[in-house]
């Protein structure tokens, strides 16, 4: 008896081509009853979002009490909105719910909780006094904040890991709002217009650092499963019983420290004769194996 060969589906050579696991997937979407040509719905993850949300709204609340003159509140807002975007990254890779949703609603909410919110801030608290000046040092440090986080998702892949290229979003909204903390707890005598010119100063920088150069020490590289000598351990918790006895007076300093620290580092790499910019390929590595 001749052997015929079986006749095929039109499609078949399209499904061959499949992995097995797409096949199984649209066998099961098909009984399901789905529709196998409409585009399979993408979910948002709920817990790492929630705390993107989370700072988002800290952010705005700080610009609402600002507007009524609240500045107290308005600042500790910001420093909330720091401690719950360090957060949501944390859980979103613990839980491996990183998706490219939550990177850009990240960038949203760092916009306005770290670029529009201290920047309204320190208007309505000192900058208003020096007129078109103010908004325009408190513009300077939207803009720097806007160009910082863009700079920042598109150079991600290409930056220095140990470094950030130019002073972090949330460190620089910190060193508005921290200066705002630091001055209403002491209660000093200096007048509104000195006030006012200091704080242009530090929009002023903040603004320009963020869109520099400047490398900033990121931390990542820091092992946590390492062991570190007692005095270490001694440090930590000093520096803990500082901020737990005057927060206002010591988060402030600390912020300026490291707003500094970066044209520090820049100022070491170029006395070695080390490129300051942070771009793997053109940094120079004491490792050649670092190199790329």
């Amino acid at each position: 008896m001749p052997n015929f060969p079986r006749r095929r589906a039109k499609n078949s050579a399209a499904q061959a081509k499949l992995p097995k696991t797409s096949r199984f997937s649209r066998f099961a979407r098909r009984a399901r009853g789905e529709d196998l040509d409409r585009p399979r719905h993408r979910g948002i993850y709920l817990l790492p979002n929630a705390f993107t949300t989370a700072a988002l709204f800290c952010g705005f609340y700080a610009i609402v009490m600002a507007m009524n003159q609240k500045f107290e509140h308005a600042a500790w807002a910001i420093f909330i909105a720091m401690v719950l975007d360090g957060l949501d990254g944390r859980v979103a890779r613990l839980t491996n719910t990183q998706s490219e949703f939550g990177a850009q609603y990240d960038s949203l909410s760092d916009m306005v909780s770290f670029g529009a919110a201290p920047a309204l801030v320190m208007y309505e608290w000192s900058l208003r006094g020096l007129g078109k000046l103010g908004w325009i040092a408190a513009f300077v440090y939207c803009a720097g904040a806007a160009l910082r986080l863009a700079r920042f998702n598109t150079n991600i892949e290409v930056v220095d890991k140990r470094y950030f290229q130019g002073m972090p979003s949330p460190s620089a909204a910190a060193l508005m709002a921290g200066f705002i903390l630091m001055i209403l707890d002491l209660e000093t005598n200096i007048s509104g217009l000195e006030m006012a010119w200091v704080s242009w100063g530090i929009a002023i920088f903040a603004g320009l650092t963020m869109v520099s150069n400047v490398p900033f020490y990121s931390f990542k590289d820091v092992n946590f499963r390492k062991p570190v000598p007692f005095i270490g351990v001694f440090l930590i918790a000093l520096g803990l019983a500082l901020i737990a006895i005057k927060p206002a007076a010591t988060l402030w300093p600390l912020f300026a420290i490291y707003g500094l620290s970066g044209y520090v580092v820049a100022a070491w790499r170029a006395a070695k004769g080390k490129k300051v910019s942070l771009i793997q390929t053109e940094m120079d590595s004491d490792d050649p194996s670092e190199r790329h």
